[in-house]
């Protein structure tokens, strides 16, 4: 299995909007544990994966190792680092994306 790791300002994100619901969208970002192939690949930034989850008209955009991701096997990623960094709705989506490419672009993986 995966590990999968949501930021604190998420977390808090999260919490604020989604309110009681905020149950259900936790359960499907920690759903990547157990299937981490799930979401729509959006691009790789080095070696680097950027990925979205859809829950109603919001997106949850997550990054992991790319190739660990491509390449082994499901029973095999035991050592396997997805980490969800940020949240959009439909309207700023783009932007959200651009925003996580130039962080990763500019610090890596550490810039989160």
């Amino acid at each position: 299995m995966a590990k999968v790791i949501i930021s604190e300002k998420l977390e808090a994100e999260i919490n604020k909007k989604f309110k009681k619901e905020s149950v259900r969208v936790f359960n499907l970002l920690y759903s990547l544990e157990k299937n981490p192939k799930k979401g729509k690949f959006l691009g790789n930034i080095g070696k680097i994966a950027l990925k979205e989850l859809r829950y109603k008209v919001f997106r949850f955009y997550f990054i992991t190792d790319g190739f660990k991701l491509k390449v082994l096997d499901e029973s095999v990623l035991t050592d396997l680092l997805i980490k969800v960094v940020r949240m959009s709705d439909k309207k700023d989506q783009q932007k959200t994306i651009d925003e996580v490419k130039d962080i990763l672009k500019r610090f890596g993986e550490r810039g989160f």
